[in-house]
């Protein structure tokens, strides 16, 4: 969640990002590296660093408190297990697309594909087939609604590769959609409702991180578009509001979300002591205070490097999610 471009690829924050260790000779940097050079280079140009993101599967079971419900764990687990073939298979098409520009690029040339580790057609049919298979899977282990979610995901990446990135406003969509249909995905391989609340707070939140990081690269770069042509497009100003404008929405759909209805599910607990929904709007509201503070000051790159490197940001982040426990608990 591949989410976005860089120049010629699907995303800066979704890339491994290469190292002068890579090496720059023509049958490529892992070739010195051992006795499987094609495999190991299967597997870095599939972003195994970008996986994490798929734990977004997991959202829509723990808002409806299903997470510990009879065979949800097994079908979960398989729906991220798909969805990571299924941006694996992005990464590795859109690496042998754009081979010739990245070969090119100062960094991207030490990408498996453009450095020759991995030959191109190799590259395009283990994605097609890393592809059918998420699709395949997704319909015979979770649902035919799960591998709707999925096929969607796999068009709009494909075409975001090709054309929706060369888009202003249509290139934030994309990638934000990225975070979003993962989101949905937990939810359709289990058969549970997804709440429109849920949907507008995850959708605007992936909109409001996409566009906070377009706002620091616009900054780094002075509108020059060197590494990502599109970003002349958009004035820092317009970004801002962007960012900010979905971080309002943001906030009042989790705020009607958390103090709508508990989840309708058997595996929640009722007659909590305390309200822990509406308590958990509190860290919340400082999750999404304390990100946009590097939002501002332009250092808002990669969402898991600006939570990793924040221990505030992460103590409220723990904060919500034991205070959304305890009111899934009924504790």
């Amino acid at each position: 969640m591949t989410e976005e471009s860089s120049v010629t690829t699907p995303g800066t924050d979704l890339l491994e990002p290469a190292t002068e260790t890579d090496g720059e000779h023509p049958d490529g940097p892992l070739a010195r590296r051992g006795p499987l050079p094609v495999p190991r280079g299967l597997l870095r140009t599939a972003r195994p660093r970008q996986w994490v993101k798929n734990v977004l599967v997991l959202a829509a079971p723990a808002a409806a408190g299903e997470l510990a419900a009879p065979g949800v764990p097994a079908r979960l687990g398989a729906c991220f297990a798909l969805f990571t073939c299924a941006s694996a298979a992005i990464y590795l098409v859109n690496d042998a697309k754009d081979v010739a520009a990245d070969r090119a690029h100062p960094t991207k040339r030490f990408r498996p594909v453009a450095a020759g580790t991995v030959p191109v057609p190799l590259a395009y049919g283990t994605g097609l087939v890393l592809a059918a298979l998420a699709l395949a899977g997704a319909a015979l282990l979770c649902s035919a609604a799960t591998a709707l979610v999925i096929g969607s995901y796999l068009v709009l990446q494909l075409l975001y590769c090709t054309w929706f990135k060369h888009l202003p406003v249509v290139d934030l969509m994309v990638v934000a959609s990225g975070f979003l249909l993962r989101a949905m995905a937990g939810g359709t391989a289990i058969g549970i409702p997804l709440s429109r609340w849920f949907l507008i707070t995850a959708g605007f939140g992936a909109l409001f991180m996409v566009a906070a990081k377009r706002y620091s690269e616009r900054a780094g770069e002075g509108g020059s578009g060197r590494t990502r042509p599109l970003l002349a497009a958009y004035s820092p100003e317009y970004l801002r509001f962007v960012w900010q404008l979905a971080a309002g929405v943001t906030m009042l759909s989790y705020c009607l979300w958390a103090l709508g209805s508990p989840p309708e599910s058997p595996h929640v607990t009722a007659g909590a002591v305390l309200p822990w929904r509406p308590l958990s709007i509190v860290p919340f509201l400082v999750v999404l205070l304390r990100y946009a503070v590097f939002a501002d000051r332009a250092e808002s790159g990669a969402p898991e490097d600006v939570v990793l490197r924040d221990r505030p940001l992460q103590i409220a982040a723990a904060t919500w999610l034991v205070l959304y426990c305890f009111s899934v608990a009924g504790l």
